[in-house]
């Protein structure tokens, strides 16, 4: 073999060493994720696990659905995590361009609550209608928040098990409200990698706020999220606080 022979054959295999040691480019998925991460790890310490994983081939738009918890403090916030996960490599939105989160006054000191309890149970309820819907945020800019009833509650052990009864209907619903009213931090994730994507709170309803909503119009509705607000409990769910109506 010639000198130009070795010459190519040696810079044919160090070429191929660096190509080796090229760290693999991240997925879109795996890009997405790690946005969530640094936008909830600004609102307080957060957990490396899943909370939840369902099969894949849920309506989501990867394929599974899963929730991340963050400590705020003495509260708890769960959020969902992959409402916004791209649709396939070749998405040019981030899927449905939003995540969806409970917050929980003073339940930051049970972990069963996390993984196991109410919080977790209706942030599912809620998540499930979003994604079978493909998203929310639609209707959200025409309308504002929207009321949303989780029937059969008492059939969930873990909503029966600490759901004090004025949350709860006569005809056995959750009433809650979604995207307002407006919380305490930023609501968009800017620095995903196809398109900015949208946290909605999902806020409890007492039996009583719900009915008033039931037989009301949006004003209505308005009405009762501005005066959550006003009233200081805002986006947090705090399971002792009176009914505003």
């Amino acid at each position: 073999m010639g000198a130009f022979g070795w010459i190519r054959v040696l810079f044919g295999a160090r070429s191929q060493a660096k190509a080796d040691k090229v760290a693999p480019v991240a997925s879109l998925a795996d890009r997405s994720a790690q946005a969530r991460a640094r936008f909830w790890e600004r609102l307080g310490p957060t957990s490396d696990r899943i909370l939840s994983s369902a099969p894949a081939g849920s309506q989501w738009p990867g394929g599974h659905e899963a929730y991340r918890l963050i400590h705020r403090g003495s509260a708890i916030l769960l959020a969902t995590d992959g409402l916004s996960d791209p649709i396939g490599d070749a998405a040019n939105a981030n899927g449905f361009e939003v995540e969806l989160f409970i917050e929980g006054i003073g339940e930051g000191s049970t972990a069963p609550v996390a993984g196991d309890g109410w919080m977790l149970e209706v942030l599912r309820r809620v998540a499930a209608i979003v994604a079978e819907e493909q998203g929310i945020l639609g209707p959200l800019d025409r309308h504002g928040p929207i009321p949303l009833e989780l029937t059969n509650v008492s059939a969930s052990a873990a909503i029966a098990a600490r759901m004090p009864a004025h949350f709860l209907t006569a005809d056995d619903v959750l009433g809650v409200l979604i995207g307002g009213p407006e919380p305490d931090f930023a609501t968009r994730i800017e620095d995903m990698p196809l398109s900015a994507v949208r946290v909605v709170p999902v806020v409890l309803l007492t039996a009583a706020e719900l009915g008033e909503i039931r037989a009301g119009d949006s004003e209505t509705r308005d009405a009762v999220a501005g005066r959550l607000a006003a009233a200081g409990a805002g986006h947090c769910c705090d399971l002792q606080r009176e009914s505003i109506v």
